[in-house]
């Protein structure tokens, strides 16, 4: 059995500026306080002598290959997305960023705000742009109705009570 898995399909290139903040505190973080740290440990651990059956040392090398992967990956990605930082003109159609309101069939309401993929996690309700029912919202407006159908064959309804770029 092969170890090839087919790349991961690409996200949409947008982040809101808050969550920008974020990525660049984290690659900062782990560039100048993180790795240095890390680093120093590995450097002591070596110092101790045989590096082979030498635990710290192990461990310290394994953390600082997970660290740089990740530097990799912050370091590109930041280079690659869009800062969407300012709200569309047309505030009563569901865009990039938006807070998005939605009502089922039994009445019950719920709230979403469309967000870049790497943002996703970080606050109950963020979707990213890249899922389906976010794909199904855009360019939506207030009374809009969207039906969402679900992997195992279901339909969903929903419609749009409320739109807002806060």
């Amino acid at each position: 059995m092969s170890r090839w898995r087919p790349p991961a399909p690409r996200s949409a290139p947008y982040i809101t500026q808050e969550g920008y903040d974020r990525l660049n505190g984290e690659l900062k973080y782990l560039w100048k306080e993180k790795r240095p740290e890390v680093t120093q440990a590995v450097k002591e651990a070596a110092a101790q002598g045989d590096r082979s059956e030498n635990a710290e040392y192990i461990y310290g090398k394994k953390q600082l290959r997970e660290i740089d992967r990740r530097i990799r990956y912050l370091s590109k990605r930041l280079d690659n997305i869009s800062v969407v930082d300012r709200a569309p003109d047309d505030r009563g159609t569901v865009f990039f960023g938006a807070w998005v309101t939605l009502e089922d069939e039994q009445g019950e309401t719920r709230e979403h705000r469309i967000v870049g993929a790497d943002e996703i996690g970080d606050k109950p309700g963020y979707i990213s742009v890249d899922a389906p029912l976010a794909r199904q919202m855009l360019k939506k407006q207030v009374g809009d109705e969207i039906w969402l159908k679900k992997p195992d064959g279901s339909e969903e309804w929903f419609e749009i009570t409320a739109i807002d770029y806060r």
